[in-house]
């Protein structure tokens, strides 16, 4: 990107206002992030999920697959867990001689606890199980359709500041926090209250806090492990031990720290929590966490719905008529990038490829923290011959992505225009039904979403009076819908229109038409085809 573009997008991240929406149903919580009052990232969390990211399990070992170099493990879940020799974890030995010793009633302290040589890299899983075997272990990776959920055996437990590993004495830093100095700092502080046996990841917010908000937390996540081996004495068979903090929780713990403006939850229970875990790491934001009583559901109220209904679907659709398909796969998701039919006359092909490239490698970036798609990525722009759009694109495309907290690789275009992404899945892909009955047919075809009707209306309209210079046009839509446009008269929805474009056309009611059906004539009475 040229310095004026890095200056503009430096000036956008200065000025983004956030706001989480929480929409609290019986059985579960919708969380809406919204960055300039535009839908970014949308989580569903169950309230009954039993198989979180983050829970611990006492796992029972089924089978050992050494062509896999990998078990299939049973939590509790239909589908057996997989556990991959690699995920057992460099201290996989010393996990397994702490949960025997527990088992058999020894009163085990983890900072007397003599560790076990590290694992070999390349060992056999055969060597370090048997079918049989119970073995702590934690959610890597929810169930994802037909696949049980993947499963470590190297537990952690990530808090505010700092994640906690037991069986290790490693201290890491976060890499993101630049200064040697502060490094070193934080390095001495966990150094000096971490218990021997705990290894201590220390996280990017930490940057800058004090020794009794770190040691806060610290003992917080102790406590967790020491939960887990309270619950592995009584345990004679698989099941759960501990469970992760909730979406909701987990979501305000990680992103607080990007400076809400605003949380708004409709539920008096879930506002009450969240004030609560507020208040505990950052009293000042208690304020902006607001309790919805409002009549019109929360995500109408907030406008969240109609974004959702407009953002999700096979074909989403961009600014200037650009617009992209997304199909999925079980193998990978492919996204396609069209122009449309509006395209600049004064650029050359090139420059109105690069263009719309641009624009659509901006709102993949959007979609893809939306949905939560994960794993292989394709995406299919526009044919470009020049080098340096092609090296632009990719600049553009990884700015825009710096912003997904999700693990992501990308790759450059090659010379067809395809670009690789490889995104961290560990949730099912956030997919919601945008499409609606008809209510003609009662379901029998399917149409566009009728919360978007009108501006899908006011789209064509625009197209055809603006871009097309259409003289003399003729809108016809049901009775209900002519009325909805024509009503108040000089303050009707045809009237801001007509001033808005700075032409003038016609609005004619037909009976026969269905509720949402709509169409266009020219000046001669001849249907127009968008």
């Amino acid at each position: 990107m040229s310095e004026e573009q890095q200056q503009e997008v430096a000036l956008e991240e200065k000025t983004v206002t956030r706001d989480l929406v929480i929409n609290s149903h019986a059985s579960e919580v919708d969380i809406a992030l919204l960055e300039d009052n535009i839908l970014v990232e949308l989580h569903r969390e169950k309230t009954n999920n039993q198989f979180a990211v983050g829970d611990v399990y006492l796992g029972k070992v089924k089978k050992i697959l050494p062509g896999l170099n990998a078990a299939f493990v049973d939590v509790g879940y239909p589908k057996e867990a997989f556990l991959h020799y690699l995920d057992l974890g460099m201290q996989a030995s010393s996990l397994i001689k702490y949960k025997k010793q527990v088992v058999a009633g020894d009163d085990v302290a983890m900072d007397k606890l003599k560790l076990e040589p590290d694992l070999p890299k390349n060992g056999k899983i055969g060597d370090w199980l048997a079918v049989g075997d119970l073995l702590p272990v934690q959610i890597a990776k929810e169930p994802i359709h037909t696949k049980g959920p993947r499963i470590t055996a190297e537990i952690s437990f990530a808090g505010r500041y700092l994640v906690l590993v037991p069986f290790s004495n490693r201290i890491s830093v976060s890499q993101k926090i630049r200064s040697s100095e502060e490094r070193n700092r934080l390095r001495r502080l966990i150094q000096s209250i971490k218990p021997a046996n705990y290894g201590v990841i220390i996280r990017t917010v930490a940057e800058g806090k004090k020794v009794a908000d770190l040691d806060a937390d610290l003992r917080s996540l102790i406590s967790k492990w020491e939960q887990c081996t309270i619950e592995m004495k009584k345990m004679t068979n698989f099941g759960k031990m501990v469970s992760e903090m909730d979406q909701t929780s987990v979501m305000l713990r990680d992103l607080l720290n990007e400076s809400f403006n605003n949380i708004h939850v409709n539920d008096e229970k879930l506002y009450e929590e969240i004030q609560n875990n507020i208040k505990a790491f950052a009293p000042k934001k208690a304020e902006i966490v607001q309790l919805y009583k409002g009549k019109d559901p929360i995500f109408d109220f907030y406008n969240v719905t109609k974004q959702i209904k407009g953002f999700f679907g096979r074909v989403v659709t961009i600014k200037n008529g650009v617009y992209l398909i997304i199909e999925h796969t079980e193998a990978m998701h492919v996204i396609d990038v069209n122009s449309g039919h509006r395209l600049n006359k004064e650029n050359s092909q090139e420059d109105n490829a690069f263009e719309v490239n641009v624009m659509a490698a901006k709102e993949i970036a959007r979609q893809l923290r939306l949905r939560d798609m994960g794993g292989i990525i394709i995406v299919d722009f526009i044919d470009m011959h020049e080098a340096k759009h092609r090296k632009e694109l990719f600049d553009v495309l990884v700015e825009a992505m710096s912003h997904d907290r999700a693990k992501h690789n990308i790759l450059p275009a090659t010379k067809f225009g395809l670009i690789q992404i490889t995104r961290q899945r560990v949730r099912p892909e956030t997919e919601v039904q945008v499409q609606e009955k008809c209510p003609v047919c009662d379901g029998e075809g399917k149409i566009r979403p009728a919360i978007l009707f009108i501006d899908e209306i006011e789209n064509h309209l625009k197209y055809l009076l603006v871009d097309q210079n259409e003289n003399h046009l003729t809108l016809q839509v049901h009775p209900f819908i002519y009325s909805y446009l024509c009503i108040d008269g000089l303050f009707s929805i045809r009237r801001k229109w007509m001033k808005k474009y700075g032409k003038k056309f016609k609005v004619q009611s037909m009976p026969e038409f269905h509720m949402l059906q709509y169409n266009f004539q020219n000046a001669n009475g001849d249907d127009i085809k968008l």
